[in-house]
């Protein structure tokens, strides 16, 4: 379903993955209740609450917010949720402290101007700021998740660490569905990527790239055929195959 600004798509039983303007989300539906992972920046938040009624939803009726990672671009409408609907937000334990405003890791303004040159830099720089994008992230109440809590949430997402972009960075495998929610671990695009299909963010974008690349394995241990990425559309692939096409790639990027 086309929407302006967005398209969400049921791309598994009660697995509805939402492609925003910049970052993706996705909601796991339970007869009235949800599980929004992700929620993109500050500004897609008429969005985000538009795309979960197009999955017959009401955006109060979520049991939880979790964030793959604490970057605008994912945990930008988490403090909304928690504020106007008291819906609990959760994060890993490693990516806490950003979650809740105390510490941050993400790229530079520096890192991203010496770059500003470049068309698809300055595009996606300038769609970041309209967006919010430097709205610092403080969600005060999150909660740090744990395997109870998230097996008795809707979807059944299982906590996948996937540290590298982020010191806590997680993905979540969705077992019933064989999907599994890749975040930034593993994405199928990206605005300033001149590529398509399985691939790594720019280094620029990395926290630490060797524990990112590490992070693949973890992925492709997974019993998984549908990838449902931070950015870029979802993408039917066994994952070890997928992994396989980023790790390829990896030593033929450009600057």
């Amino acid at each position: 379903m086309k929407r302006a600004g967005y398209t969400v798509t049921e791309a598994a039983p009660d697995v509805f993955f939402v492609e925003g303007p910049a970052s993706n989300w996705t909601i796991l539906r339970r007869g009235e209740r949800f599980t929004l992972v992700d929620g993109g920046y500050p500004g897609d938040l008429p969005l985000v609450r538009e795309s979960i009624r197009d999955a017959g939803l009401d955006p109060a009726d979520g049991d939880a917010v979790l964030v793959t990672h604490a970057h605008v671009d994912h945990a930008g409408t988490a403090a909304h949720f928690a504020r106007q609907y008291c819906t609990p937000v959760f994060s890993s334990a490693a990516e806490h402290r950003q979650l809740v405003g105390v510490e941050k890791i993400q790229v530079s303004p520096g890192q991203v101007l010496v770059r500003a040159w470049k068309p698809r830099v300055l595009r996606w720089g300038t769609r970041a700021l309209r967006a919010g994008g430097r709205t610092p992230v403080s969600v005060l109440t999150a909660e740090v998740w744990d395997d109870a809590l998230l097996a008795s949430l809707p979807g059944g997402p299982v906590a996948v660490p996937t540290p590298g972009h982020t010191p806590g960075h997680t993905s979540f495998y969705l077992p019933a569905a064989k999907a599994v929610i890749t975040g930034d671990a593993l994405v199928t695009g990206h605005a300033i990527s001149t590529r398509n299909g399985p691939q790594s963010l720019h280094p620029i974008f990395q926290h630490d790239g060797v524990r990112a690349d590490s992070a693949l394995a973890e992925l492709a241990g997974l019993d998984a055929s549908l990838i449902l990425p931070g950015h870029g559309p979802a993408l039917k692939m066994g994952i070890v195959e997928a992994v396989d096409v980023v790790r390829r790639r990896a030593g033929t990027r450009t600057s």
